[in-house]
């Protein structure tokens, strides 16, 4: 399923309910859309997503749902009936849980993105090691990116380091969502592989989750357009 909306979603890592709205109340959401992760969902619940969309956003729901096939399906059946626009789950939770989610949403009438997350981009070569993966980042994101799509999952969520090589291997269309952006000169915080917005898209992204650089800007919202300009120019130029 293609997306001709924004490609900028900014990322709600706020530990009050008050703070994203009022964070959100500064940004266009004609420009961007807004990503609810799991700290905002477990303090607020569905009524953020409701209060969010209220202010005309289109909302990630970011739970990474992970678990036996028959329970990830009921929670994204649950994700659609709230109205969510893009739903995510772990795609080394394997293909048949994977296929359940994607058949959740067979009688949906609006139902929303679905992509497979594949490495976190916290982890490094250590941290796979760790857990008993011997491949490299890059080569675990494409064997995880390639079940997704073979499971009928609209894209991925993946390091923006990782989208060259998936935009030359999965198919036209298959959506890129890259978290882990910082503008030139912020902090990587506790992100490892992190690019900055117009690396991304050259690279292949196909979505940009940008969170400290524009929620802990003095100005979010110029800072929201900054990166709506660079990226223009770079399709122009």
């Amino acid at each position: 399923m293609a997306d001709a909306g924004s490609k900028l979603i900014v990322a709600l890592d706020f530990d009050s309910a008050g703070a994203a709205l009022d964070l959100a109340r500064r940004l266009d959401p004609a420009t961007l859309r807004l990503k609810v992760g799991k700290q905002l969902f477990t303090l607020a619940g569905p009524d953020i997503v409701r209060s969010l969309q209220g202010l005309g956003f289109d909302i990630f729901l970011d739970l990474k749902f992970h678990d036996i096939p028959t329970t990830v399906a009921k929670a994204i059946k649950s994700a659609a009936e709230l109205g969510v626009w893009m739903v995510n789950v772990h795609a080394s939770g394997g293909s048949r849980m994977m296929r359940a989610a994607r058949e959740a949403l067979n009688d949906s009438p609006r139902p929303p993105l679905l992509v497979g997350v594949t490495v976190l981009t916290s982890m490094d070569q250590e941290d796979l090691i760790e857990l008993g993966c011997d491949n490299a980042p890059i080569d675990r994101v494409c064997q995880l990116a390639a079940l997704a799509e073979s499971a009928g999952l609209d894209g991925v969520v993946c390091s923006a380091a990782e989208a060259a090589v998936l935009s030359a291997r999965q198919r036209e269309g298959f959506l890129l969502v890259t978290p882990g952006i910082r503008l030139a000169g912020d902090e990587a915080g506790d992100q490892r592989r992190v690019v900055t917005p117009e690396s991304a898209v050259a690279d292949g992204a196909t979505h940009l989750v940008v969170g400290r650089s524009i929620t802990a800007s003095d100005d979010p919202a110029k800072t929201a357009a900054d990166i709506h300009a660079s990226l223009d120019a770079l399709a122009s130029g």
